[in-house]
């Protein structure tokens, strides 16, 4: 299937076919769905120009997203991406749009000059894990990760 399917990058007038898939990932991580909240989400992120999203449609839907932010490595004084989002609609699950998804975004921090890609998944989710190891990203045994809530 991966053969005949292209990366797009996404557009501002993309957001409604995003936010769809925005909201599913959201759901997955077990956030109330709010279809309306998630295409503004996305609309702000590409009007602004503060996301780059790769996607991958067929003829009647968006199938998956990654979303990327730039940001900055202080310990390595330069810049570096975050993957925050990536999902892919259930039905094409393990037919290799996750991987070309990946791919794109290596692609596009190889042509921005960044050191790394950082990305975080929950600790039950195998499917992902083993996707990302596949492609020789590196669990971090060096560092905790924090959260603090701001009400």
């Amino acid at each position: 299937m991966s053969d005949e399917l292209q990366i797009k990058i996404a557009q501002p007038d993309d957001f409604e076919k995003i936010g769809e898939v925005f909201n599913l990932y959201r759901q997955f991580y077990e956030k109330e769905s709010n279809i309306e909240a998630c295409k503004n989400y996305i609309h702000e992120r590409l009007i602004n120009n503060e996301a780059q999203i790769f996607y991958i449609e067929n003829e009647k839907e968006c199938m998956g997203i990654t979303q990327l932010y730039m940001t900055f490595d202080s310990l390595e004084l330069s810049k570096k991406i975050i993957l925050y989002d990536l999902y892919v609609r259930s039905e094409y699950r393990n037919k290799g749009i996750g991987r070309m998804l990946m791919n794109a975004a290596k692609s596009f921090a190889e042509k921005k000059g960044v050191t790394s890609i950082e990305l975080s998944t929950s600790i039950n989710n195998k499917n992902a894990q083993s996707l990302y190891e596949s492609l020789e990203y590196q669990r971090d045994t060096e560092f905790y990760d924090y959260y603090l809530a701001i009400k």
